[in-house]
């Protein structure tokens, strides 16, 4: 079988598409037809996903289509040059790229890298990033981004130096009242949704049960994806104990499953946060069976893809260390919880959180808080506070909250 080059793609190359993926690819077939093989499976993963991205991914989408659309041959051609160099082997490019682009990423990450070549596509997309950001600043929120960490539920007392990497960031307070605090945390973020109401503007994740908050906000939660974690493992130890296969099949596994295969809701209202659900348990390490690694890849993933205003995350207790096939069967013998492991897992995941929001727009204006549940110590980040500074003097997350923007 030959390899499919772009210049063949007709419009029912994408009849298998969800309608709006497939509807946007037959009004940019012209353009698509001319793309290098190497960059066009990457716009198609996120194509036949359209019906199912976050309102800021499917922006992002439109944005570089009609933009890649807008260069005349000569400009497209100079922006795109690093691609066009690149070479493919011919296994790799008779892939199935357009049904499974996926497929075709993951086998062209493994050519590119014995092939040497990975270092020229890393510069290829770079070079391409830079031009179409360039010519599409990002827009700028009407309200100030505000990113809240919750750490230490279940520790008693630590002597763990908490927030070190985020200390020279802001103020941490030493001596914060906070006898309500998590409603207090909960209230603000439900008060922000009601004020400002964004599709998938607002989050609140936890590592375990989650608390009432109102329907404006979206809620993910390790404890209520229970059954789809189960459902899911049950079929990861399927692959495993058949002894017939090894990690590839397992990949391909996960990337087949469906949201409705693991119990999740698939109709039009809920598939959205569905396909985000499913994607956190199949695309992330560790996240079906520890609740920090599920809370840190969960903050990670929402503000990479919905680009949130808001979102507030709580970690809860993570079961101890485990062997992986105990883990991955749940037939361990003890599902013993390890809160102080789990305060230092934490820790380090509010720095990956506040990290990860400074990667979007208005981070210069953005507010950062993270707190030790139940105990008084706070670091707070924002534009009106000094860096690497400590406070003794008393205060209340209240005040706080008013102080960070």
């Amino acid at each position: 079988m030959s390899a499919m080059v772009p210049a063949q793609l007709t419009p029912e190359s994408f009849h298998r598409y969800p309608p709006q993926g497939q509807k946007l690819c037959v009004e940019h077939l012209d353009l698509l037809r001319e793309l290098p093989l190497i960059l066009l499976p990457l716009l198609l993963r996120e194509a036949i996903e359209y019906d199912w991205r976050f309102p800021a991914e499917r922006s992002e989408l439109d944005l570089q289509l009609a933009y890649l659309a807008g260069l005349s041959n000569t400009q497209r051609e100079s922006v795109l040059d690093g691609f066009s160099h690149l070479t493919l082997s011919a296994e790799v490019a008779k892939s199935n790229w357009i049904e499974t682009p996926s497929v075709f990423i993951e086998q062209l990450t493994t050519h590119l890298w014995a092939t040497q070549q990975m270092d020229g596509f890393r510069a290829a997309a770079q070079a391409y990033a830079a031009a179409w950001q360039a010519a599409n600043p990002q827009q700028q929120l009407e309200m100030q981004r505000l990113g809240i960490v919750v750490v230490g539920q279940g520790v008693a007392a630590t002597d763990y130096p908490l927030f070190r990497k985020l200390r020279p960031k802001g103020v941490f307070f030493t001596r914060v009242s906070a006898p309500d605090g998590l409603r207090t945390l909960l209230a603000s973020v439900s008060a922000r949704a009601s004020a400002h109401p964004l599709p998938f503007g607002h989050w609140y994740i936890d590592g375990g049960v989650a608390e009432s908050i109102g329907s404006s906000v979206t809620t993910v939660s390790y404890a209520g994806l229970e059954p789809a974690r189960t459902a899911l493992l049950n079929r990861m130890q399927g692959v495993i104990e058949s002894g017939s296969s090894g990690p590839e099949a397992l990949r391909t596994l996960l990337a087949q499953v469906k949201p409705q295969d693991v119990g999740l809701p698939s109709d039009t209202d809920a598939a959205v946060l569905s396909h985000f659900q499913l994607s956190l348990l199949t695309e992330g390490s560790g996240t079906q069976i520890f609740s920090t690694t599920f809370a840190q890849w969960a903050a990670r993933e929402a503000l990479r893809r919905a680009q949130p205003a808001t979102v507030l995350v709580r970690f809860a207790p993570r079961q101890r260390q485990q062997p992986m096939n105990e883990l991955l069967s749940g037939k361990h013998s003890s599902n013993e919880l390890d809160p102080e492991g789990s305060l230092i897992d934490a820790d380090m995941a509010a720095y990956y959180t506040w990290l990860n929001q400074q990667r979007l727009a208005g981070a210069d204006q953005a507010a950062f808080l993270a707190w030790f549940e139940d105990h008084n110590q706070v670091i707070a980040i924002g534009p009106s506070l000094p860096h690497g500074t400590v406070s003794s003097a008393p205060a209340t997350l209240e005040q706080i909250l008013t102080w960070i923007f």
